[in-house]
């Protein structure tokens, strides 16, 4: 399990890495939070959530207090949810999450990112079969403040995981996404603090890759990642531990 976890924690914390912009992407979504249920973090669940999100990634104080101060004031841009499927080589699916206050110029860039790696943009809903959304929560052991881990984890599945991964590093927590709020909420009656609570996309089919392939796919995620306006690349390239210490190397 400890493996398995590490490899998970790998995959979430250095692809989020990745991101040239992580504190602007973060910053994005304190200012939705706060324009869809204001500053409160009391009273805007999202805006909770975003402010744990940028304490995991430690993002100052001062920067977290100016973004909800600088949306709550109308001084922030308005930004526009939206998202992108395709295929790339291999047929490998990716479904890219963004936030943009500009949908033309974002489009423009994903269509030339998808373009320039022969891959193909495709129409929103055509991966409906193969990603499904799920709430993510990565919590540290430290979190649990002496909490007995095994009644913990009974916590987690009575509130509704599906899916728990633990090792003595903390625990990651799948849930449906309809279930994200009620997760939520049980961990604040816990008193446990999430280093991360997000929704993801998670592959119900994978796609064998070779090296080759991998390294094209990867090219093409890099591309997006590195785009301001981009939150988040999903795929489904199933990769054995060869190809990706040889993907890790670089």
């Amino acid at each position: 399990m400890g493996r398995i976890f590490e490899k998970r924690k790998h995959k979430i914390f250095a692809r989020n890495a990745k991101l040239s912009k992580l504190f602007t992407r973060i910053g994005k979504e304190i200012s939705m939070a706060v324009k869809a249920g204001g500053p409160s973090p009391e009273a805007n669940m999202r805006l909770r959530m975003a402010i744990q999100n940028a304490r995991g990634a430690n993002m100052p104080k001062d920067n977290i207090e100016r973004a909800i101060k600088k949306a709550a004031g109308g001084g922030e841009a308005d930004y526009t949810e939206v998202t992108y499927e395709g295929y790339a080589p291999g047929g490998v699916a990716l479904f890219v999450d963004a936030s943009t206050n500009n949908v033309n110029r974002t489009v423009g860039n994903v269509r030339s990112y998808f373009s320039k790696c022969d891959s193909n943009l495709g129409t929103n809903g055509s991966l409906a079969h193969v990603f499904e959304r799920k709430g993510e929560f990565v919590i540290e052991a430290a979190a649990l403040k002496g909490r007995d881990a095994d009644e913990f984890e009974m916590e987690l599945i009575d509130a509704g995981a599906d899916d728990v991964l633990r090792d003595e590093e903390g625990f990651v927590v799948y849930v449906p996404f309809q279930g994200f709020g009620a997760m939520q909420q049980r961990l604040d009656q816990l008193g446990v603090e999430s280093k991360s609570a997000e929704l993801k996309r998670l592959p119900l089919t994978t796609i064998p890759v070779d090296l080759a392939t991998a390294r094209n796919v990867m090219r093409l995620i890099d591309m997006l990642e590195e785009d301001d306006d981009v939150n988040a690349v999903f795929h489904n390239m199933e990769l054995t531990d060869e190809v990706e210490a040889e993907l890790a190397q670089g």
